[in-house]
């Protein structure tokens, strides 16, 4: 099976590849400046973001991670390709 891809589909994955950098690199800057409070409200308030359209994304797309990491609708959904990592 194929899904239609759309241009929200694109919008929405290039979103959660930014914030992913995003998280990425204040985790890397928090390993070095663990008392920057900044650093953590804005971590913190990114990973919720981050959650949120991960959730989106999931609900109109399909899942994004495997091995229970995200849930599947009826019927199974991880035969439906391309997936997120292959566009």
């Amino acid at each position: 099976m194929n899904k239609k891809l759309d241009a929200n589909y694109y919008s929405k994955l290039l979103e959660l590849q930014q914030l992913d950098f995003a998280l990425v690199e204040l985790t890397l800057y928090l390993d070095t400046h663990p008392n920057d409070l900044q650093a953590i409200q804005q971590f913190n308030q990114l990973a919720k973001q981050r959650q949120q359209c991960a959730h989106e994304f999931e609900m109109l797309y399909g899942p994004l991670m495997q091995f229970g990491h995200s849930y599947s609708k009826y019927p199974w959904q991880w035969i439906e390709t391309p997936w997120p990592w292959q566009v």
